[in-house]
C-alpha cells in the first residue's frame, strides 16, 4: 500500500515497491463531481470551516507521490504569479478532509481535485478551473475546451491518470 504523509522538507511515500499498484486504484471505477455533494448526517462544509475562514484561494488536491501529478504542481506554480491557488498531497490529513469536504471517499487518489469554498472539481472539470485560475493564456485556452465534450474530456483524463505510475513513474516526496 502507498501513502505519503508529511514530514519534514515535504511528503514521504510509505511502503510498496516502484512496480506495486495502489490497491486505491485497482478496479476502481472514478466518479464524476462538480459540486460538493456531502455524505449523509454530516456537512462537511460545515464540519471544516477551517480550509476557507481566513483564506478563500482555492485549493488543489494532488497526488503527492506521482511524478505527473508533481510536475503539474510546479507548472501550475510556475504559471501563478498572483498566488490564486493553494496546494495539498491527496494523502495528507489535511487533503483527506477536503475529499471528505467534497463528498469522495478519503482514500480515492484517483483524480485531481479543485476544492474552492461552495463547490468541488474533480477530472478534466478540474484541470480547466485550474487553467481558469493561473495566467495568460491558459484561461482563455480553458474557455475553448470546455466546449470539448465532458465524457471525451474525461475518457482522456482517466486513459492517462490511471497509466500515470507506469507512465510517469512515483515519487520519494511531494511538491508540499
Amino acid at each position: 500500500m502507498w501513502a505519503a504523509v508529511p514530514g519534514p522538507g515535504g511528503c514521504l511515500r510509505l511502503g510498496g515497491g516502484p512496480t506495486r499498484r495502489s490497491p486505491v486504484l485497482a478496479g476502481r471505477k472514478l466518479k464524476v463531481l462538480a459540486a460538493v455533494s456531502s455524505p449523509p448526517n454530516e456537512d462537511w462544509v460545515k464540519a471544516t470551516p477551517g480550509f476557507f475562514d481566513q483564506d478563500n484561494r482555492p485549493i488543489m488536491l494532488f497526488d503527492g507521490v506521482c511524478n505527473l501529478c508533481n510536475g503539474g504542481v510546479r507548472f501550475v506554480r510556475a504559471n501563478d504569479r498572483n498566488r490564486r491557488m493553494r496546494y495539498e498531497a491527496l494523502q495528507s490529513e489535511e487533503g483527506r478532509n477536503l475529499l471528505r469536504r467534497s463528498g469522495r471517499d478519503p482514500d480515492d487518489i484517483s483524480s485531481v481535485v479543485l476544492v474552492e469554498k461552495e463547490r468541488a472539481y474533480i477530472k478534466s472539470d478540474a484541470v480547466l478551473r485550474i487553467m481558469q485560475h493561473i495566467d495568460l493564456p491558459f484561461p482563455q485556452l480553458a474557455f475553448f475546451l470546455q466546449f470539448v465534450p465532458g465524457f471525451l474530456r474525461d475518457f482522456a483524463y482517466d486513459n492517462i491518470a490511471n497509466n500515470r505510475y507506469s507512465l510517469f513513474g512515483r515519487s520519494e516526496t511531494c511538491e508540499i
